[in-house]
């Protein structure tokens, strides 16, 4: 069989070309790349061997029409990532464009975009923890005007209900870590010991005296309050109380609180409660539109109350007047373990508020309020580090006062180690790369952390708990003693009757 020469096939290619229908042009946006192009020869020779040298040889060869519906998939086809190219974190400008709210993403994605955010330098660094007193805030505003709701809900949000609640628990410990044998009513044992009545007074008298001072301290800087995003849902400054009566609940709970601990507990505690209303709301919160040294009078105040707590169970040991140098100054040196606990309150200020204040300090600046975060970051990190060393000492202070036991200080050791490497890192970063918000969270474990190692530490506790489950080894021979003794005095009754 003979072959067709080559122009035969060249012709009747192109006559079966010529016999199709035309082809539609193949849009642009279905193909990724531009079409490869034929060499010049190859045009050249194509245009000289067929008449139709629209419809080009290498173009796709399709007939029909391309579906309707299809088009509109691929439009509407967005690429999704695998796992073998991963995508790249979405930017802080992609996030502020999505509509969806960080609260209602998934928790993953949303620590994803917190991370992402932090490390673009977005947003400052996240270090503090939703605000009590503008939740209540929210609360009270979405109730009926003069509803109760609303009035205990704006109430609770001027007392600062967390900060009262971590005043409150640091004057109970020192009430407990005191050195005397149980917690027993006095009148059911001759030894001495504390008062269930008395610690309710204590801790209520010490919640209406930090609500008092807390509510002062709004009525004092709600211009300030207006100015920071942490602040700026205060009653005051959303005007869900006037200022006459944010007073007239101050007043009455700075009076009742101090009664209640004058009547119930012992005068030298009403004093440090009264002391600690005046140095906050009259000289702290003042102070800090003046000079960064308003921290540490605010460190001050956060020292009272482990010395209230302490005071306030020698008063219930005291053999002699009871006064405020038996309570806080004993000749025997039985209350250096109140001002060692105070001055644990006093260091752990440090760290917490330079780390809480670093994240918001351009905040601070806008409002006037004079902080070293912002007056002086390289000291404000200094200064973290410096009290976070010191509770080491403290803690084997309180071993060597007797107010714990010497496994107190092993104990306590690696959660003091933690918090001073969060402080080595705060202050080689000055605030950056998340040392801030690391330090910040240890301060927050780290106090009820230390404050439960030394009730667990407590000096003789698991000696008595021990003896009050078993019994005592020499109770026996204490008591022939005693029946011995009382034989012998009974004897000595009757030869005198004789």
């Amino acid at each position: 069989m003979m072959r067709p020469s080559p122009p035969l096939r060249v012709a009747a290619r192109a006559e079966f070309r010529s016999l199709a229908p035309p082809r539609l042009p193949s849009p642009r946006w279905l193909s990724s790349t531009a079409a490869p192009r034929a060499p010049r020869a190859a045009a050249a020779a194509a245009a000289v061997l067929a008449p139709s040298s629209q419809a080009g040889f290498f173009l796709s060869n399709r007939i029909f029409e391309r579906s309707a519906c299809l088009e509109s998939l691929v439009a509407n086809h967005r690429p999704r990532t695998t796992s073998t190219a991963p995508a790249a974190p979405p930017s802080s400008a992609a996030m502020s464009q999505t509509p969806q709210s960080l609260a209602d993403l998934p928790p993953h994605r949303r620590r994803q975009a917190r991370k992402q955010a932090l490390a673009n330098g977005d947003v400052p660094d996240g270090t503090l923890p939703a605000n009590a007193s503008s939740t209540l805030t929210n609360v009270a505003a979405a109730q009926p005007a003069h509803s109760a709701r609303r009035i205990l809900s704006t109430l609770l949000s001027l007392s600062k209900p967390r900060l009262t609640a971590l005043v409150v628990l640091t004057a109970m410990a020192p009430y407990a870590l005191y050195p005397v044998p149980e917690m027993l009513m006095p009148t059911m044992t001759e030894t001495p010991s504390l008062s269930p009545l008395t610690l309710l007074f204590l801790t209520t008298g010490t919640t209406l005296c930090s609500a008092s001072a807390n509510a002062l301290n709004m009525l004092y800087e709600p211009s300030t309050d207006a100015k920071m995003s942490r602040t700026r849902n205060r009653p005051l400054v959303r005007r869900l109380i006037s200022p006459a009566g944010a007073a007239l609940f101050a007043v009455l709970a700075g009076a009742t609180g101090v009664g209640a601990l004058y009547f119930g507990v012992n005068p030298t505690v009403s004093f440090l409660g009264f002391s600690n209303i005046v140095l906050y709301a009259g000289i702290y919160t003042p102070l800090k539109g003046v000079t960064a040294f308003n921290t540490w009078v605010g460190a001050v105040v956060g020292g009272i109350p482990p010395l209230m707590g302490w005071a306030a169970a020698a008063g219930e040991a005291a053999t002699n007047d009871g006064s405020w140098r038996e309570l806080l100054f004993a000749g025997d040196g039985s209350s250096i373990g109140g001002w060692l606990l105070a001055g644990l309150l006093f260091a752990w200020q440090f760290p917490h508020f330079m780390a809480l204040s670093w994240g918001i300090r351009e905040e601070y600046k806008a409002a006037g309020l004079r902080m070293l975060a912002w007056t002086n970051p390289g000291r404000n990190a200094r200064v973290a580090l410096r009290y976070s060393i010191v509770f080491i000492p403290i803690c084997l202070g309180l071993c060597a006062a007797g107010v714990t036991e010497w496994s107190f200080a092993a104990t306590s050791l690696p959660v003091n180690l933690w918090l001073v490497r969060e402080a080595v890192r705060f202050w080689r970063f000055e605030g950056h790369n998340g040392s801030a918000r690391g330090l910040f969270w240890a301060s927050v474990w780290h106090l009820p952390a230390v404050m439960i190692l030394a009730l667990l530490h407590k000096k003789g506790m698991w000696s008595r708990a021990w003896r009050g489950a078993f019994g005592d080894e020499d109770e026996g021979v204490w008591e022939d003693e005693e029946l011995e003794e009382m034989a012998s005095m009974t004897a000595a009754k009757v030869a005198a009757k004789r």
